[in-house]
């Protein structure tokens, strides 16, 4: 897996201060995404073990509040096996720091058994994120005021909440 950027004490992209991890990769294309760059799957670096130190260690940090993966689209499937291991190691080494993602597929349709980008990781890589941003970017739904989502489609979801009981419950 490639990453195109990460940036350290974010706040547009989930509450509080964050970590932000952008993978590389995406197949939705959204019309007038605001990093296309990312769609590439070879954009950026090489995800290593390196890398993945350098995260961990920022999450030490007490004022920061957790871990953000966007992309391009965490949920393609390649990313979704590049991703699990390191997702793991972060609830084990950070369990108090929460998990956010952002995708550009849709849970309850593209990410469920059958779905389109579901495989043999999502179950469990969705077992560990606490918020899941859902819904591709539609530019003309765009709206200014909504908090952390560009469209008015896309869901803000209690992931934590899904996987305990089935039902998608909104945050915001």
């Amino acid at each position: 897996m490639h990453y195109s950027a990460i940036k350290y004490n974010d706040i547009a992209n989930g509450t509080g201060v964050r970590t932000v991890l952008f993978v590389s990769g995406c197949r939705n294309h959204c019309k007038e995404c605001f990093q296309p760059e990312t769609w590439d799957f070879k954009n950026g670096e090489e995800f290593t073990k390196e890398v993945e130190d350098e995260i961990l260690a920022s999450l030490e940090s007490p004022y920061i509040k957790g871990l953000t993966l966007l992309g391009g689209d965490p949920f393609e499937p390649e990313n979704q096996h590049a991703l699990l291991p390191f997702i793991k190691r972060v609830r084990t080494e950070h369990p108090e720091k929460d998990i956010w993602a952002y995708t550009g597929y849709v849970l309850d349709k593209d990410l469920v058994p059958e779905g389109r980008r579901y495989t043999e990781d999502t179950k469990e890589l969705l077992s560990l994120i606490d918020v899941l941003v859902d819904g591709p970017y539609v530019a003309e739904l765009y709206d200014i005021t909504l908090k952390f989502k560009g469209s008015s489609n896309q869901r803000v979801i209690d992931c934590r909440k899904y996987n305990e009981t089935g039902v998608i419950e909104e945050l915001m």
